[in-house]
């Protein structure tokens, strides 16, 4: 066997009788460049010698097997795949969004538990296949915990928004998360925060206050204002508040970063936040099946969309860059502002549309900074 290093043989062979080091099966591809790898001897083969053969960087399949095989079909990634996935999941979680909308009868805390029994009944058998356990490193469970009850408020405050005022200008408030996540992360993460970044904060809350549309700035008789203003008031504040949870589940996840699987990580979020749930709903005395077909069918759609959105979100982050992804997932505001044209007919008002623009603007501006400076530093670190 012939030791090689970069895809160069170098003059070192092993003895007829000498064992091959193991090779990592759960190796990603494409990882190890630059290190050893076991590459076939041909004089091995002539000898008539039957030793298995395997590539270091290629998940330990056979030699034939191997991607990076002299003769080997190259697998190509369909460009643009992880932003059609990025499109995908904006579309699943509008629908379900809109069908909150059209659930009636039905406390917000009440939905989000029964979301989060769909995401459990979904990660259990990956917790089981991977091995994780239930509880995960015993120095990182604090975080997990956190994680878990950030994120899962964080989804109950969105529900409630969606219940309390019109779907886009909800989804709207909820792009000022990456805005929360620059100064959380400058304040517990010790990350540059710079005066672009106080931009972009600036731009975010003329956003809030164009939709919003608070009296003291816009007087006492307010147009277009859906329903009575007091429940708009604490729709707004719950959408702006689970965009703080959500920013804090962010700073949490990038502060335990790869050491946990997100399955267990999943699984924190969903156990914490059904249990959070079902306290809140028996203190409120508000449990309760849907009366109606319609109204159980909407339910268990939301979480089968809930569901399919996150993992579509999941996969785009895995073919493409956080920096396009975040940007193409603005597609949430658009398909929202559709959606709600077509079938809740209520058009949006200007105010919506400008304050729309500014969350965007705000979003996209510190996620296309972050992509700038990680890939600035990647190129860096290659010099």
């Amino acid at each position: 066997m012939v030791l090689c290093q970069g895809g160069e043989a170098t003059a070192a062979v092993s003895a007829a009788g000498d064992k091959e080091p193991e090779v990592p099966l759960s190796q990603e591809d494409g990882a190890g460049l630059g290190q050893p790898q076991l590459c076939p001897e041909p004089a091995v083969e002539e000898a008539g010698v039957e030793e298995p053969r395997v590539c270091g960087p290629c998940s330990g399949l056979s030699w034939p097997c191997c991607r990076k095989a002299p003769g080997a079909k190259k697998v190509t990634s369909c460009p643009g795949v992880g932003l059609f996935y990025t499109v995908l999941s904006a579309f699943l979680f509008s629908v379900a969004s809109l069908f909150l909308k059209k659930i009636e009868d039905m406390h917000a805390v009440e939905v989000s538990a029964f979301r989060c029994i769909f995401q459990m009944a979904f990660v259990l058998p990956g917790l089981i296949y991977y091995k994780t356990g239930f509880l995960g490193p015993k120095g990182k469970r604090i975080f997990l915990f956190f994680r878990g009850f950030f994120g899962s408020s964080a989804m109950v405050l969105l529900y409630y928004a969606f219940q309390s005022m019109p779907l886009a200008d909800a989804t709207v408030l909820t792009f000022s998360s990456p805005v929360f996540t620059s100064l959380l992360a400058w304040i517990f993460l010790k990350e540059k925060y710079s005066i672009w970044d106080l931009l972009f904060t600036l731009f975010a809350i003329a956003g809030v206050v164009l939709i919003a549309r608070p009296p003291f700035l816009f007087g006492s008789k307010i147009a277009g204002i859906e329903g009575n203003y007091t429940d708009r008031l604490k729709g707004t504040i719950a959408a702006i508040t689970s965009a703080f949870s959500t920013s804090l589940t962010f700073v949490i996840l990038r502060k335990v970063g790869k050491s946990v699987h997100y399955f267990l990580s999943i699984w924190y979020y969903s156990v914490i936040g059904f249990t959070g749930c079902v306290i809140t709903l028996f203190l409120m005395n508000e449990w309760s099946l849907p009366y109606c077909g319609k109204d159980r069918v909407l339910l268990v759609s939301i979480g089968i969309l809930g569901l399919g959105g996150q993992i579509f979100l999941t996969k785009a982050l895995q073919k493409e860059k956080a920096g396009p992804v975040a940007i193409m997932k603005t597609m949430d505001v658009v398909f929202a502002f559709i959606l709600q044209i077509l079938f809740l007919n209520r058009l949006p008002t200007w105010w919506t549309v400008g304050g729309a623009l500014c969350v965007i603007a705000s979003s996209s501006g510190t996620a296309i900074r972050k992509w700038h400076q990680s890939s600035k530093k990647a190129k860096q670190n290659e010099i």
